[in-house]
């Protein structure tokens, strides 16, 4: 993914190593913030553009950006 972020973790509940890959866009549905991410265990695939939600301080100050804009 060009311009994505990698994320590792070592999942010692599962015994695997994941990985995690985003553009980092916040996207809306019409009822909530998420950022798309692709999630590997061991380098394969097992969610592909799985929805994370975007946290509620990040989404807040998404809408005070957003709010300063429009006035």
């Amino acid at each position: 993914m060009a311009g994505s972020t990698l994320d590792k973790t070592i999942r010692q509940d599962l015994g695997v190593m994941e990985t995690v890959e985003s553009d980092n866009i916040v996207r809306w549905d019409g009822e909530r913030l998420y950022v798309e991410q692709d999630v590997y265990h061991n380098g394969q695939l097992v969610h592909r553009k799985y929805r994370r939600n975007v946290t509620e301080p990040v989404a807040r100050a998404i809408s005070q950006l957003l709010s300063r804009s429009t006035h």
